[in-house]
This record gives structure tokens, sequence and C-alpha cells, in this order.
């Protein structure tokens, strides 16, 4: 065979290996979709104290693991202990007010039995000097005045009737449903809550990180003072538009992470995310706005979904470690062989760079 034959044979093995590669990717995005382009997330809570106040001690250290009901910190409870003396001592007057109250209507009540009797005496005198007056027993003069006094016993029954409307409506209900005894509670509660407050504890299981706190500074209420990364992880990964068109809920896959190499993840598809941010239109008023391109084939969009591995983590890896997601989206023997290759040789990869 001449030099010109070997070289047309060898360019015909290059097209003819090309051209099979070129169709084993074509058919690999669609029956066995794998991407790089995946990561290990996890919830991360901002930890800020409720209420104000100068941080008393720090019972934990920086980046160590804590679980739901730890005491992170402590501010000085002192003020928040005065505040809530305050309001049993605001409770305690309430109820002496309310005494005083019922003293003060019990009062106005006898004095209105009082200017009852007396105008129902004035009355009667009042309606008997009133024939006297007309037989001209008596003078006149008289009859006015007992009229008068009459007139102005009615008056006095009236002062003390209201008199009685208004301290009932300053007492209120009776027992626990009194309007000034439930404030002066809800004040008492306030104050024993942010006492409470005054305890910063971990609202769930995770690791303290970028703690940035020490005795005897202030922090102020809703201030950030440290990040706990929460223990629950979700992967997610992300692949163009037509490798997952055969996907579906609860589909198998595999995953690899960058800082476990050689390590493959049995896993399962758990969600598909319904849109990404270029989905998304805001009713600004605005018109729309095209996107402009010159170029004749466009950047594939890529959509989201998540896996949720079928076995623990041989230790916690960091929120953010990256991972490669390799899905099986149809029951092929064929597919599951090359897929479960592909994904090996990308762990194995993962030892190189």
């Amino acid at each position: 065979m001449t030099p010109d034959q070997r070289f047309a044979r060898r360019v015909q093995v290059a097209i003819a290996l090309f051209a099979l590669l070129f169709v084993y990717f074509l058919a690999a995005d669609l029956w066995m979709p794998i991407t790089p382009q995946a990561q290990l997330t996890r919830p991360v809570l901002r930890i800020a104290p409720r209420v104000s106040g100068q941080v008393q001690d720090v019972a934990v250290a920086n980046n160590r693991h804590v679980q739901a009901g730890d005491l992170l910190f402590r501010l000085d409870p002192e003020p928040f202990r005065l505040a809530v003396r305050a309001a049993e001592l605001a409770l305690e007057q309430a109820a002496q007010d309310n005494r005083q109250l019922d003293a003060a209507l019990a009062a106005a009540r006898a004095d209105q039995a009082a200017a009852q009797a007396s105008a129902s005496e004035l009355q009667r005198e009042t309606a008997r000097l009133g024939r006297l007056v007309q037989s001209q027993h008596v003078s006149r003069q008289l009859f006015e005045q007992t009229e008068a006094q009459r007139q102005a016993a009615q008056a006095k029954l009236a002062a003390a009737t209201a008199r009685i409307r208004e301290l009932a409506a300053q007492r209120g209900a009776e027992g626990h449903d009194n309007l000034r005894l439930r404030q002066a509670r809800n004040a008492l509660e306030q104050a024993r809550l942010q006492l409470q407050y005054s305890e910063v504890r971990a609202e769930r299981a995770g690791t303290l990180s970028n703690l940035q706190l020490s005795p005897g500074a202030f922090v102020s209420a809703g201030a950030s003072v440290a990040a706990l990364v929460a223990d629950e992880a979700d992967i997610s990964a992300d692949f163009r538009e037509k490798a997952l068109r055969y996907v579906r809920l609860d589909d198998t896959a595999s995953v690899v992470f960058d800082a476990l190499p050689g390590h493959i993840f049995d896993a399962r598809v758990s969600a598909i995310d319904a849109g990404v941010k270029e989905g998304q239109l805001d009713a600004n008023g605005d018109l729309a706005a095209p996107a402009i391109s010159d170029r004749w084939v466009r950047d594939a969009q890529r959509q989201r979904l998540h896996v949720e591995l079928g076995e623990a983590l041989p230790f916690p890896l960091p929120s953010g470690a990256k991972a490669t997601v390799q899905l099986f989206p149809r029951d092929s023997s064929l597919a599951a062989a090359f897929g479960r290759l592909q994904i090996a040789l990308i762990s194995l990869l993962h030892y190189i760079y």
C-alpha cells in the first residue's frame, strides 16, 4: 500500500470515527443525558436576634454543628427582666384600679338610691301641695319651693345615674374579660417573650458559619451575626431543554461529586422546575424587548431539575459542592449500560481535575 493510500485510509477512519461519535452524542443527549452543571445546596438561615441588647456570652464556636434548640448566644437579660417586673406591676395596678372603680361604682349606686328616694318623696309632696293649693289651704310660694326642690332632686338623680354609667364604662367587663386586665396581661406576655428572645437558639440542625460575635458587643434586632447552614441537602442539575424530553419524575439517575471522585451515588429525579428567570415577565407597563442575536444557532436554554440521593453521603459536603448528574430516562439496557459507562468515566476523570 502506497503512502497516499495509507493517508487516505487514515482520513476515512477519522471521518468514520467522527461521524460515529457525532451520532453517539446526539443519541446520548436524548437517551442518556448527562450534565456537569450540577451542585449541592443547603438552606442557609441568617442568625439574628429578635431584640436589641448587649451580648453576654457566646455558647458555640464558629463552624460547629448544632442541633435545633441549642443555645447560640445570650443577650444581657437584666433589662428584659426589669421590663417583666414593670409589666407585672402594671397588671397589679390594673387590678387595683378595678377595685377602686368597683368601690366608686358602689358609692355611686348608693347616691343614686338616696337621690331616687329624695326625688320620690318630693314628687309625692309636690302632688299633695298641688291639691292643697287649689283649695287655698297652703300658699303657692310653698308649692313652688317644693316643686323647685323636686326638680333639683330629679337632676341629682339623673347626675347619679350618669355617674354610674361613666364608672361602669371605665370599669368594663367583669373577670378575665376586663379590657384593662387583658391589656396588662398582653404587655406582660410581650415582656416575657422578649426575655425569652434574649437567648438566641438554633431554629434547625446545621453548621454555624461566619460567626462574627463576641461578648460585650451590642447587636440590634434583625441584624445578622452568623449563618446557619442546614443539614438538609438539595442537588440541582441544569440540562438542555431537548435532553429533558423523555425525563419524568422518579426516573433513575447517578451522581458524582467533585469532592468524592470514583464514588457513584444512586439517585432519582425528585422535582423539575416550572421555569427559569428568562421566562418570567414583569408587569411593569413597558413594551416588550425582544432579544437580539445575529447567531444562526442560538445557545440552548437550560432547565433545572432536582435529584434525591438514594444513599447517605460518607461525610457532609459544603453547600455549593459541584457534581455531575447522569439520567436514565428510558428503560433500555443498552442506554443504561452506556450511561453507566459515561458516569464511570467522569468519576475517574475527577481524580485528575
